[in-house]
């Protein structure tokens, strides 16, 4: 009989970490484990949990993508400059998460035609990406890291508000959550992704248009990128040039953190969600003792360190304990015999 505590050990693990964490910012400041301070607080982490789920179906296909805070960046401004052009703000939105998707798309076709890793591809695309950003801010008539402001309530409230007494961002996270748990754990796409992880070359024998799937796979990071800075940019009324600029490193850590290898052939979206909430609430319980943003990256890159570190020794003491009791039934069954 599969016990629950085997196929998800370390969600489980994380599910502990996030009430320790709750416990101890909770016993420093009473404040933080307020629910309506909770639910309140996805808002600020919501664009980061979200790009976070296409990038473990990056990361379990073996891929990895540095450009997705650029891209947050530059489908913020476009979105921001298309409403000033057309005074339509549901074709601004189109239009950002079309330049999303061509950017991602983009590097897709970079990686497949010049078989580079992809750490490289994306670093260099994301600083094409952010430079696009800052310029094109300026056909607005900002300069330098200025927003577009004068969106519509319309846009404003997509995040800010509740539904049915709870924050919108919860309903947005739950949404995305489901949508790609069910793309990566419940489609032939999402099977195909593990399998190109595991083996990209090998793949190919089995009738896996392994090139078409990277480049869709990275098409639908860059859409993950564009609603998390259109989400940003309606959190805060103002499109900016600088939107996710500081999305990459967190965002991997809550993919790494939530089980993903980042070698690719593994990884889970609950784990990813819930790796987003530890982090997440541990910014916001940070920032409650009085630690700067800029501060609280230290522990978020130690976070990381220790997250693959541990994610490892995790798996070799599963694989030993599995070793260990297979070992002792082949031992029962001899001395019955």
């Amino acid at each position: 009989m599969i016990k629950v505590k085997d196929i998800y050990g370390w969600q489980l693990a994380l599910v502990v970490l996030i009430g320790l964490e709750l416990l101890i910012f909770g016993y420093i400041n009473p404040r933080f484990v307020n629910i309506n301070n909770l639910l309140y607080s996805i808002g600020d982490f919501l664009y980061i949990a979200i790009a976070a789920l296409p990038m473990t179906m990056i990361i379990v296909s073996g891929g990895i993508d540095i450009s997705i805070g650029s891209t947050m960046g530059l489908c913020a401004v476009v979105t921001g400059l298309v409403w000033i052009g057309t005074s339509n703000i549901w074709l601004a939105m189109m239009a950002g998460l079309a330049v999303g998707a061509l950017a991602g798309a983009l590097n897709g076709l970079l990686i497949i035609i010049t078989q580079v890793n992809p750490l490289v591809i994306t670093l260099g695309s994301s600083f094409l990406y952010a430079g696009a950003a800052l310029t094109l801010s300026g056909l607005a008539g900002s300069t330098g890291f200025e927003g577009i402001g004068g969106f519509p309530d319309s846009f404003v409230n997509i995040v800010n508000g509740t539904i049915l007494s709870i924050p919108k961002p919860v309903w947005l996270l739950l949404f995305f959550a489901a949508l790609f748990y069910v793309l990566l754990h419940h489609t032939k796409f999402g099977r195909y992704l593990f399998l190109i992880g595991m083996n990209v070359a090998a793949s190919k024998y089995t009738g896996i248009k392994a090139e078409r799937l990277i480049i869709m796979n990275y098409m639908i990071s860059g859409i993950g990128g564009a609603i998390g800075g259109i989400l940003l940019a309606s959190y805060f009324t103002s499109a900016r040039s600088d939107l996710g600029a500081d999305a990459p490193l967190t965002v991997i850590t809550c993919v790494v953190l939530g089980g993903a290898n980042i070698y690719g052939g593994e990884g889970k979206i609950v784990g990813t969600i819930l790796a987003s909430l530890l982090i997440g609430y541990l910014k916001y319980g940070l920032q409650m003792v009085n630690i700067t943003a800029h501060q609280a990256n230290v522990f978020l890159g130690l976070l990381l360190i220790m997250s693959i570190s541990g994610v490892y020794f995790w798996e070799k003491y599963n694989d030993k304990y599995k070793n260990k009791r297979v070992f002792n039934l082949l031992r029962t069954r001899r001395t019955f015999d």
